[in-house]
Formats: C-alpha cells, structure tokens, sequence
C-alpha cells in the first residue's frame, strides 16, 4: 500500500514563467506490497520506467519553470493514463461500471494499473482486487493530477497562459526503412490539437540545434497528459517530449552513462527558449491561442 507522498514538486527558484515541466513516469519507489505480489525482479520491474528523466528535467526551476515529478511508478499507477482504464484480466471480482475496460492502452495490458512491464511479462503472481486498485487511484493518480492541474490554473491565473512539457522517455528506435537515422527526440500534440506551430516549431529548432534528430508526432503523438490538459483555446498548450534511452543509459543495465549530463543540460537549454518565449508573449492579449 502507498503511504508516503505521491509527488515532488519544485518551484521556481530565479523569478516564474508561465510553463511547468512534468515527469509522471520516472518514479522508482515501489511499495512492499507490490513487490510481495510480483514474480519479477526489482530489476524487470524497473524496465517500465521512464528512467532517470525526473534527473534531466531537474534544472526547470532554475529557468523560472515548475517542476512536477511522479514518485509512485509507473508499473503500480500509471498516471499517462485515464483514471480508470481497468483491465479485467487482472481483477478477481467485476469491475465498476465506469471503469474504461476497452481501450488501447487496457487490451495491450498496460491500463492505469498495468498487467505487464513494458517487455510483455506479466506483473502479478495472482489477481488483484477492484478495491486495491482503487486505493492506489485515489493515494497515487488523483494527488498527482491535482497537483499538476493547480500548477497549471496558477499560471493561467497569473499569466493568461501556460505550457506543458511533459517529458518521457523511450526505447531506442530502429533506423527507417531507407536507412535514414532514428529519431532521437519525439514530439508530440496530438496531431496539432494539443499546442500550436509556434511553440512545436520554436522546440524542433532547438533540438534539432543542438544536433539531435527529431520526429513529431510519429510514433508517439501524446498521451493522456497531453489530451487531458492541452487546451490552446483555453490558454493552455501541452507538448509531450519522448527522449531516446540511448542518449543517457544502458538499456539493458539501466545504468545511467556520461551522456546524461550532456542531454541533462541539453534540454534545459531547450526549456530555456521556451521560457524565454513565454516572456514575450506575456503581455500580449490571448497570448497562447
């Protein structure tokens, strides 16, 4: 059972900007329970986390950002995840009537609370109850959407606008078919819904200076965060960046490498132009749409 604090957030430190940056699946702290109910290791457990990501976002604040961060993992609540997409092959008893049983995410088995790690091997060594789920819902789900809904209206509030970074990370992608280079970063809108070309373009041309090769919504589009809060005709644009393991860790080990300190200071390069056009569309009328 979860019993400690589901999130972290760190403030600005050197004034605020309009942009909080999230990292909801970089969480590592797994609960006993969890870990007595598993017939994996501590090791393949951890294959389902966004690794490390929390440590490249880390210098957010400094920029005058918010920074929210999951301490529960992603394999016991995914928080990139409706509440209540449940997957009945892992409970014991019926699911509730607003349950979300159908979707993707769920017939894959990786709903809100995941049947399997990201390699296909199955979490549990028996099925859960309904109510266990639930309690992780409410200890570990909705405090972290509270809180990143706050950060969000506070800046709305304040500046008439906000944006969302929500970084993740992936696998490393194979090379296309042409023999063209892996992408490396990913960003994601939802196919334009969630952000406008202003700010995609503004984070592909820092990226793609800083000499990385950047794909945009493909394969990755957005997920649930991205959906959920990315309301340009609200004044909120949400962009969801993927990074590449590789650039920063032995996938297999999942060790971090030297290249962590490169991409950690890399991207707050990156935040650093978004802060900086947020400033400049402070004062302008309906500034985000």
């Amino acid at each position: 059972m979860w019993d400690g604090p589901a999130f972290a957030i760190e403030h600005a430190r050197c004034g605020e900007v309009p942009l909080v940056v999230a990292s909801p699946h970089s969480g590592s702290r797994y609960p006993t329970d969890m870990l007595a109910a598993t017939g994996l290791t501590p090791h393949d457990l951890r294959r389902s986390e966004d690794c490390f990501v929390h440590e490249l976002a880390a210098n957010a604040p400094e920029l005058g950002a918010a920074f929210l961060e999951a301490l529960f993992p992603r394999a016991y609540v995914d928080a990139n995840r409706e509440p209540y997409e449940l997957d009945p092959l892992l409970f014991k008893d019926p699911l509730p009537n607003y349950a979300n049983a159908s979707s993707p995410r769920v017939a894959a088995g990786l709903g809100t609370i995941a049947r399997i790690v990201a390699n296909g091997q199955p979490i549990y060594r028996h099925k859960l109850s309904v109510a266990e789920a639930l309690q992780r819902i409410e200890s570990c789900y909705i405090p972290y959407h509270q809180a990143l809904r706050g950060l969000i209206e506070d800046r709305v509030t304040q500046f008439g606008f906000c944006v969302l970074l929500d970084c993740h990370s992936m696998p490393t992608l194979p090379r296309g078919s042409n023999g063209e280079a892996a992408a490396q970063v990913v960003l994601g809108d939802c196919h334009g819904t969630t952000a406008n070309q202003a700010l995609v373009e503004l984070v592909l041309r820092a990226f793609r200076g800083l000499g990385y090769q950047v794909a945009y919504n493909n394969p990755y589009a957005g997920g649930f965060i991205t959906r959920q809060y990315g309301h340009p005709e609200c004044g909120v644009l949400a962009l969801q960046i993927e990074l590449a393991r590789s650039l920063y860790m032995n996938e297999a080990s999942l060790a971090r490498t030297t290249g962590l300190r490169r991409l950690r200071d890399d991207l707050a390069s990156v935040f650093a132009e978004v802060a900086a056009w947020t400033n400049t569309l402070i004062n302008q009328p309906r500034a985000a749409e």
